[in-house]
């Protein structure tokens, strides 16, 4: 109890339930639009979703900082690429977050004149951008942990021809033959990398479709949205879940 009321008391974790519920109705208006006699129960999913995407922008106005100062922070990174990439992110979620505020002030009858279209395409490309920088983060630590296991299993081999473990030497060769079975390894006791793999590939379908680039439908959308924020919410409450 103590954790989840530490995890609502953060405006990333409200932004995070907001999310799994703005994608969970989402992905329920998806599944009962041919139904018929659904039309009173899809109007109240469609009006809640607009209510929760409007909660979060309002959630988000302050992000724009929290993102500069992660663009700062990733100048810090002792390894050069992860270090280009994770600035580049953040900058881009600067520039998103930049958007948003603009499209949230226009809804909210602050500024007048703005191309809403403009802004969303905008805004959806900088979110866009940023997470193909989180992926190419994952591909390059995906492959250190490759690089690592080949050479466990060459320190592995030359252990096992000094002892003259011949048949247990085959055995190796044959497991760590495979590239599928290598890549098992390498992420099997690194949970914060997967859980950052499936969040980033779920989150790519939205913009992805948005920009004409992929074109799906909503509930597909709904449904990868809702396993991006469940994840979400898991590595909100548990730190250590993060992808440092």
């Amino acid at each position: 109890m103590e954790r989840f009321v530490r995890f609502t008391n953060q405006s990333q974790g409200r932004d995070r339930l907001f999310r799994a519920t703005q994608y969970t109705c989402m992905l329920l208006r998806y599944l009962l639009e041919n139904k018929t006699g659904k039309e009173k129960v899809l109007r109240k999913l469609k009006n809640l979703e607009s209510n929760m995407s409007s909660g979060r922008r309002l959630l988000r106005l302050g992000n724009m900082v929290h993102a500069v100062e992660a663009a700062k922070k990733a100048l810090q990174h002792p390894t050069p690429f992860p270090r280009f990439c994770l600035m580049v992110s953040n900058v881009n979620r600067v520039l998103y977050f930049i958007c948003d505020t603009v499209l949230w002030a226009r809804s909210a009858g602050l500024v007048s004149g703005i191309k809403k279209e403009k802004w969303i395409h905008w805004a959806t490309r900088y979110y866009f951008n940023s997470l193909l920088m989180n992926l190419a983060r994952d591909l390059y630590e995906i492959l250190q942990r490759m690089e690592q296991n080949i050479q466990g299993k060459k320190t592995r081999e030359e252990l096992y021809i000094h002892n003259n473990q011949e048949q247990e030497l085959t055995s190796t060769v044959i497991t760590c033959e495979s590239s599928f079975s290598l890549l098992y390894y390498s992420l099997k006791n690194q949970p914060s990398l997967c859980l950052d793999i499936v969040k980033n590939l779920c989150d790519l379908f939205s913009p992805l479709n948005e920009l004409g680039i992929y074109k799906t439908n909503q509930g597909l959308i709904g449904l990868c949205g809702l396993l991006s924020s469940l994840v979400g919410i898991l590595t909100v409450l548990v730190p250590q879940l993060q992808l440092k």
